[in-house]
């Protein structure tokens, strides 16, 4: 005996319907839900030295014999969702195989998100040099070719500039980016483990996506 189902509203007034090859009908409409009862709202902050909104974001520093970190951390009251990261590394005559230009970092940056739930989660363990950032950001954004290529001039006076974005929805498939829960001491991490306190003109990284 086959059982009639419908999927009806909780009204009853309106009914889905199914088309002829199984397939359930979706309408887009030309507007956000008007009931949501979370408000989303967009976020962006510097990564900075006590991981709040107010620290000090300038990544010039020595961390060479005491590593600096540079970090987002978690707030009180919202979810945050960091979904993608703006890098500045600023510097006149850089070149990809340098670190602004730099020689090559000898211990790197390390990049970590931290969580109680899951403890640290390396993504980088050493970055070294502009391409190893640009590596990391997938190669975007892409511009200019040959020796120029992902280098912006005349980014602070004229000084070039290496400006990976790095977007953690196209890298590690995560829609809504890396969670920071509420209350939690949850935090996304860049740790200096050299000396750039001398020779650079500027290094900062930006954190955007939600918080909810």
């Amino acid at each position: 005996m086959t059982l009639h189902v419908e999927l009806v509203s909780s009204g009853g007034n309106n009914k889905a319907k199914i088309n002829g090859e199984g397939e359930l009908n979706v309408v887009v409409h030309p507007h956000p839900p008007v009931d949501e009862t979370v408000t989303t709202l967009p976020f962006r902050q510097f990564f900075t030295q006590d991981g709040t909104s107010t620290g000090i974001s300038d990544m010039l520093v020595d961390g060479s014999s005491t590593n600096v970190e540079y970090y987002i951390k978690a707030i009180e009251d919202y979810d945050i969702y960091l979904k993608t990261l703006s890098v500045a590394i600023v510097d006149a005559s850089a070149t990809l195989n340098k670190f602004g230009n730099l020689t090559a970092l000898t211990n790197g940056i390390e990049f970590f998100h931290e969580t109680l739930a899951t403890g640290t989660t390396v993504i980088n363990d050493a970055i070294k040099t502009n391409f190893d950032f640009v590596r990391q950001a997938m190669g975007q954004p892409a511009f200019g070719d040959g020796s120029g290529a992902f280098r912006a001039n005349n980014v602070v006076s004229t000084a070039e500039g290496y400006l990976p974005v790095i977007d953690l929805a196209q890298v590690f498939g995560l829609p809504w980016g890396l969670r920071l829960k509420k209350g939690s001491q949850d935090r996304l991490v860049f740790t200096i483990k050299d000396d750039l306190s001398t020779g650079m003109t500027q290094f900062d990284i930006v954190g955007y996506g939600i918080r909810t």
